[in-house]
């Protein structure tokens, strides 16, 4: 017993101590500042070394975003740092191996460049649209889209399309801003707060810090979602809803409003458009369009009222005109008008709570209460704030109204097929209760807002992609009208995943989930080299997971690979890693430089514009090398004018320099960081290139937080000070009001094309109704696509997923701090669902949807509605990956809902001809990840197909062999089947413990 007790004594200090809490720790310590990126808070991380070893991370307090507070994902940092996984020197797939394997041989990053050099050299002069540049949640877009669109192919997005560019598009087309970077709920000043399907990874630490002091200051916090996890386990009230129905709750929502008359009239007649005139002319060119002023009055923005007091026409903002919300009128010559919230009115006549009632599962009478709760807080608990601002008209306003209601969304609402139309259902609502830049409502986050939509255009045709020619547009643009899409001269899609064409014309994300199908299938056209940087599409961000890993192994008719050249570049031994034929090893983020730009995705505050970066604290690993460092040396190489001299030589020598010395346009000022900018560093926001900038942010917590005067902080839509200050700073490009729209004529212009009652560019006849029906001008709900694609009575059950806290995307398995907290994943299901089919807690079963089948463990919860089964994402790897053991829970036991996913539904069931098209929103290309829909059976219960059983009880289904090991491995690989390393321990003492 004395051998048991002496280890015990120790740990619990009852014999002697570990060690002197009094003496300084033996070896060289220093603590360095830098930028978390264990998510995408970007916190701000004291990191500790000793002898220049990563010994302890910690919070910034002197941070804004995250003041301090670090989570366990910040905290294990660290064990990241020091992952079996990691890769460390570029690898080659070896001569006659096949994709998959696994099999590489070394090579110098030389000859690597030199690969890529050559062979995208070669695409360029002949057709640079033949290279695909896909990235995941990089935060570095502004660097990759700027290399896209010099490198002159329209061929690149990031993942937005596969996660929430319904959120952006939906809210950017409304009102020009959207949650998580570009705004979100003042909890600061907000009494009621409405979470609408948010993960509890979304925005973490600053809504930790922003909802505690909520609640302590008495708010009331209502979660809307299918599940109760995360946030919704501290809300208030929890209302459970059926996934995917979202929408018909919002609508039923304005529907009362506006039958109880309780929203902001004023604020709705003079910042939204939904008093201005729309002719209401079936069959007319102009039919849903504007009715133009054509007074020239400055004030009117081009558009007219119908002024209640004369009864006539006026143009909008006329002088003592007092604008009709309601009614149909007709002007002098007859043309039938209405203004635009008469026709949101009409729209949603029929969208009662009762209709409401019987598509969410949420009572008729839960519906009323709620808009009146939200009415109540927003109209009647507001108070004046003496801050004076004045308006786009020069109209001066003594204070500012406070209107304490807040929202938050995310992908809950955004990852259908029907979301774009929810997120304009929820935008109105809170542009209705005049919540949009209020105190204590929503409020932007500089450089927002944005023009509705913002003033970027993408290449529209052949002629704007040419042979060594930087693109003519953005890779990813804001399109208005039909004129703006992508198309070749026979109305073919330009782009490989078919953003800005007909099928989704709005994809302002683009659509990275369908470009490994499309380039495989070479519809529109094959390309030859493909680029995936950090995103593991081979796995948990491909909706199809075991066909995807099928269309990177196919070879075509001649024994070549249907895609020709596949390089990854990723910090970590990924699924997607096997199949790579040029593999990259990027650096941790304690071991580069990087910008959190303006240009790019910001971590802006409310009160003014925010910027950050990564120092590195660490050198690279091995020959790890940073992805930027990549880019922006073969930009150089390649020859792509924002890289190189007049004289073709080098422009900028490597990163960092690049970040310091590229400016939007010459003279402009204007770089990817906006602190201690001019040549003595002075100067914010605009100013010469300083040298030693990034050494001024690292001596400034690598933060830079430009305040904005009071009187700038609200109303910024139409606060006349605030659109001349982002005109000056290069955030707009003109300083006019950004009108709300209720009512969309981007999406009306589309629809009228698909009418056959605009000139210029036509959709396919196959096509035309999709566009007509899905283009609607106001928000309508409808099931998701995949829903007709589907027998309901067959597959009675939805089937989401979302990310736990303490874990980002597949990035986390490997890490031994997080693995103790997630190291394996069930299915939720709630109890009564589950005893209907004689399964136990605990039991085997089998998910299956129309397309797949999964098994796994079932685990009783009542804290998801009955129609709703769920599970956490990415948890589940396959063996042989993230330097995890063959053996492994995540492999054995773990499993994923992708396995029942499909990319593409056929698309005759949806209306839209013959063949398949993408499961995606028809306005966006949003991926529909949440439409799916599944039973679950007993795992005991007899196969309906001869597919193979798992190979013993305990294990899910679908397995897949391991590839071979890499040529390499990391400094701390493991040894056992529990995945144990300590950071610091094996170099001092010569071994792994």
């Amino acid at each position: 017993m004395s051998a048991l007790f002496k280890p015990l004594n120790r740990l619990f200090s009852n014999g002697q101590p570990l060690h002197d809490p009094l003496t300084p720790p033996p070896g060289d310590t220093e603590v360095k500042t830098t930028t978390c990126y264990m998510c995408a808070c970007r916190c701000g991380i004291k990191v500790h070394l000793r002898d220049g070893e990563v010994r302890f991370i910690e919070g910034n307090p002197n941070h804004p975003l995250n003041q301090g507070v670090i989570c366990a994902k910040g905290s294990a940092g660290i064990m990241k740092q020091v992952s079996p996984a990691r890769l460390t020197q570029p690898l080659r797939r070896k001569p006659g191996s096949e994709r998959g394997a696994g099999e590489f041989e070394p090579i110098s990053w030389d000859e690597a460049l030199q690969t890529l050099e050559d062979r995208l050299r070669h695409l360029r002069a002949t057709d640079p649209k033949q290279f695909a540049l896909f990235t995941g949640r990089d935060q570095m877009q502004a660097l990759t889209g700027l290399f896209a669109r010099q490198y002159g192919t329209p061929n690149y997005a990031a993942h937005g399309g596969f996660c929430s560019v319904n959120m952006a598009a939906g809210m950017i087309y409304t009102f020009g801003g959207s949650f998580w970077e570009f705004g979100g709920p003042d909890l600061e000043r907000a009494k009621l707060f409405v979470m609408i399907g948010t993960a509890e990874d979304h925005h973490s630490n600053p809504m930790k810090i922003a909802l505690s002091k909520f609640k302590r200051a008495g708010g009331r916090f209502i979660s809307i979602n299918p599940v109760r996890t995360g946030y919704s386990a501290i809300a208030d009230e929890w209302i459970p809803i059926r996934p995917g129905t979202d929408g018909a709750l919002l609508q039923a929502l304005v529907h009362e409003l506006l039958r109880t008359g309780r929203f902001d009239a004023d604020f709705t007649a003079h910042y939204t458009n939904g008093a201005q005139l729309l002719r209401v002319q079936p069959g007319h060119l102009q039919d849903g369009l504007f009715i133009p002023d054509a007074s020239g009055a400055e004030q009117s923005q081009g558009r007219m009222w119908w002024d209640a007091v004369t009864q006539r026409p006026v143009p909008a903002w006329a002088e003592g005109a007092q604008p009709a919300l309601s009614g149909r009128y007709r002007l002098a010559d007859g043309t039938p008008v209405a203004p635009a919230l008469q026709l949101l009115r009409e729209q949603l006549a029929d969208s009662t709570p009762e209709w409401a009632a019987g598509i969410t599962g949420v009572s008729a009478e839960r519906i009323r209460q709620l808009a009146q709760e939200m009415a109540q807080a927003a109209l009647d608990q507001g108070e004046d704030l003496p801050i004076a601002w004045t308006d786009w008209l020069g109209r001066e306003h003594a204070k500012v109204r406070s209107k304490p209601l807040a929202f938050h969304a995310m992908r809950g609402l955004a990852a259908h097929s029907n979301g774009f139309q929810t997120i304009r259902a929820l935008s109105i609502l809170m542009s209705l209760l005049g919540t949009i830049d209020a105190p204590g409502g929503f409020r932007h986050k500089a450089p927002y807002p944005k023009d509705v939509p913002p003033e970027v255009r993408n290449p529209r045709g052949p002629q704007d992609v040419r042979p060594d020619t930087p693109l003519n547009g953005a890779p990813l643009g804001w399109p208005t009208s039909p004129d703006d899409l992508a198309l070749m001269d026979d109305g073919s899609p330009l782009r490989i995943d078919k953003a800005f064409s007909w099928e989704h014309p709005l994809a302002v994300h683009g659509l990275m989930h369908n470009v490994i199908t499309n380039a495989w299938r070479g519809d529109p056209y094959p390309i030859d080299t493909l680029l995936i940087f950090m995103s593991n599409m081979a796995w948990n961000s491909a909706m199809n997971t075991v066909d995807v890993r099928q269309m990177l192994r196919d070879k075509g008719e001649d024994g070549s690979y249907r895609i020709p050249f596949l390089v990854v570049c990723d910090a970590f031994h990924s699924e997607m890693t096997a199949f790579a034929d040029l593999l990259l090893p990027d650096t941790s983020y304690l071991e580069r430089h990087d910008a959190m730009s303006l240009l790019d995705r910001p971590i802006s505050e409310f009160d003014g514009p925010v910027d950050s970066v990564r120092v590195p604290v660490l050198p690279p690993l091995a020959q790890a090398r940073p992805f930027q460092e990549v880019l922006v040396e073969l930009a150089g190489r390649l020859g792509l004018p924002a890289f190189v001299n007049a004289d073709g030589s080098r422009k900028y020598k490597n990163y960092p320099d690049f970040i310091v010395n590229y400016e939007t346009a010459p003279g402009s000022g204007i770089g990817f960081l906006s602190g201690w900018r001019g040549k003595d560093g002075t100067q914010s926001l605009k100013g010469e290139p300083n040298p030693k900038q990034w050494e001024m942010y690292a001596q400034n917590d690598c933060v830079h937080f430009h305040h904005l005067p009071e009187p700038l902080r609200y109303m910024r839509n139409w606060n006349r000070d605030y659109l001349d200050f982002a005109q000056e700073q290069g955030w707009r490009a003109r300083n006019t009001p950004i009108i709300i729209a209720l009512y969309s004529d981007v999406l009306q212009q589309f629809r009228l094309a698909a009418r056959g009652q605009r000139p210029g560019r036509q959709p396919p006849e196959a096509l035309r109704a999709r566009v007509a029906h899905h283009f609607d001008p106001l928000p309508f709900w409808e099931p998701p696509l995949e829903h007709a694609a589907t027998d309901l009575s067959r597959y009675p059950l939805a089937a989401v997923t979302q990310r736990p806290m303490a874990m980002y995307h597949a990035w986390d398995s490997q890490n031994a701090w997080l693995r103790q907290i997630h190291g394996h994943n069930r299915l939720y299901v709630n109890p009564a669902v589950a005893a209907q089919q004689g399964i136990a807690d605990g039991d085997w079963l089998w998910i299956t949807s129309p397309w797949g089948r999964v098994r796994a463990r079932c685990q009783y919860s009542e804290a998801v509605e009955p129609g709703t089964v769920w599970t956490w994402n990415a948890i589940g790897k396959a063996s042989g990956f993230w330097g995890l053991h063959p053996h492994a829970e995540e492999a054995q036991t773990g499993f994923l809902l992708n396995h029942l996913i499909r990319e593409e539904l056929p698309a005759n069931a949806l209306g839209a001809g013959q063949g398949l098209i993408s499961n995606s929103d028809p306005v966006t290309g949003q991926a529909g990840w949440y439409d799916v829909r599944v039973r679950i059976d007993h795992a005991e219960a007899p196969p309906e197909t001869d597919e193979p059983l798992p190979a013993f009880a305990e294990q899910s289904w679908p397995q897949f062999a391991p590839p071979a090991a890499p040529p390499q491995s990391a400094p701390h690989a493991p040894q056992l089947s529990v995945l144990r390393y300590f950071a610091g321990r094996s170099s001092r003492q010569g071994k792994q413990p």
